[in-house]
């Protein structure tokens, strides 16, 4: 992941498979599963994400 802070860009590989997300410009990529199954699940408080849980099944 490449950034541009002047220009507010950011160069992502979309050969990675990831879940991202922006907060007050800056990009976050949250946790991938340790496993094939689970969820995750972003929280938003006021129009702006505040946390994100992860959860997971083993098979």
């Amino acid at each position: 992941m490449n950034g541009n802070i002047g220009k507010m860009t950011v160069e992502i590989d979309l050969e990675k498979n990831a879940t991202y997300v922006v907060r007050d410009g800056e990009l976050t990529v949250v946790d991938t599963l340790p496993t094939g199954f689970g969820k995750q699940i972003i929280t938003y408080q006021n129009g702006r994400w505040s946390h994100y849980d992860i959860s997971y099944s083993k098979k």
